[in-house]
């Protein structure tokens, strides 16, 4: 791969620059000779007043902006390698879209700055490689320059591995903020617009799992019907199952459930009832094991990290135990029953006994009443994990 060190100023950057409100993301620069965020680029994530602000301070107070890596194209045009983020910050601030705060605590947009102001600003120099070379090239550079500042996620070096019409459609779909459906998909997806994680849940949900292979495959696609239409399945089917929208749902394995039990029918009265049943029983302690607890006819009580057995358990085994016990003049206690004390025949009331799964139930052991045996209080609790 070639590269050439060019220098630019933040006006040259900063000429013809647009950005599109809507999809967040700063488009071109440099007269139109610039593409400031090409497919493969992420979107933009530094208007968070922090990080867009550090740039335009630094800019304004004379501190260096780093290093940044232009692709020059077949056609002779720019595209943005590394520096996007930069890059749109400075822009946004130039055509007034945020403030940065002065050393009296006002607010100021670039055009409420004096002339010497503005002039420092887009005066600036950034110091700039640009490099031709084939695409595969290109990506590896790109993945390799972005290692540094705010690291690619997962899903962004696949965007990038995987470029082409596929992922500029499913970007404009999963990857924007402005969509209408991203408030109710959030009940159920957890993450960032921004930082593609809508994006990589559809795609993992529709590839079952194969999202780079998924996306290699349509790569070249010209729509995302499909991805849709599955996307939007999932979501479906999981309203219509659960009527009541609970926190716990957010960022449930919902691809895996829908595939293991959306031929199944479901009461949604029956089910609704059910999950606020065991929302209220102060033995579950996993929330977010119900819906899959539910979804599976209620039969893994392990989903539901009960670890405590109820009273009406409790004194069923009891009663067995020490019906046993009394047939044979043995202590109601199996460890007791099985020593050499005093106690191999003592018979204990329920108070002085505690129940215990006889599976350890860190070792898969279930809280059912055929894992559980009363002990007295000193073997229960010399028993441990065992």
């Amino acid at each position: 791969m070639k590269t050439n060190l060019r220098t630019y100023t933040v006006a040259d950057i900063c000429n013809g620059f647009t950005y599109n409100e809507l999809e967040g993301k700063g488009l071109y620069g440099l007269s139109g000779r610039l593409t400031i965020q090409p497919e493969y680029q992420r979107n933009y994530i530094y208007a968070d007043g922090k990080k867009d602000v550090a740039v335009v301070e630094s800019a304004l107070h004379g501190y260096p902006l780093g290093i940044f890596y232009f692709n020059r194209t077949a056609g002779g045009q720019l595209e943005v390698l590394d520096g996007q983020q930069r890059i749109t910050s400075l822009g946004r601030y130039v055509t007034n879209r945020f403030a940065i705060i002065d050393d009296m605590d006002i607010p100021r947009k670039f055009a409420a700055l004096t002339a010497g102001q503005q002039q420092q600003i887009l005066s600036t120099e950034l110091l700039v490689y640009e490099c031709e070379g084939t695409e595969e090239e290109i990506l590896q550079w790109f993945e390799t320059v972005n290692i540094a500042g705010v690291p690619l996620n997962n899903q962004e070096l696949l965007n990038t591995v995987c470029s082409g019409e596929f992922v500029t459609l499913a970007k404009q779909e999963f990857s924007n903020s402005q969509n209408a459906n991203i408030q109710k998909w959030s009940h159920f997806v957890s993450g960032s617009v921004n930082r593609q994680d809508y994006l990589a849940r559809a795609l993992d949900w529709v590839s079952r799992g194969n999202v780079k292979k998924y996306m290699s495959d349509h790569r070249h696609d010209t729509d995302i019907n499909e991805l849709k239409r599955y996307f939007d399945s999932v979501i479906s089917w999981i309203e219509s199952v659960f009527t009541d929208v609970e926190k716990e749902m957010c960022g449930q394995e919902w691809g895996r459930l829908y595939e293991t039990y959306h031929l199944q029918p479901y009461n949604p009265t029956e089910v609704a009832a059910r999950v606020q049943e065991l929302y209220a029983d102060p033995y579950v302690k996993n929330r977010r094991g119900i819906f899959e607890y539910v979804l599976g006819g209620c039969k893994e009580q392990r989903l539901l990290d009960i670890r405590v057995f109820d009273e009406a358990t409790k004194r069923k085994v009891y009663q067995k135990q020490t019906a046993e016990a009394t047939k044979h003049n043995i202590s109601n206690c199996p460890l007791c029953a099985i020593g050499h004390t005093a106690n191999s025949h003592r018979m204990w009331k329920q108070a002085e006994m505690d129940a215990d799964h006889v599976t350890a139930w860190s070792k898969g052991g279930a809280t059912t009443i055929d894992n559980c045996q009363m002990l007295c209080k000193t073997h229960n609790r010399a028993k441990g994990n065992r």
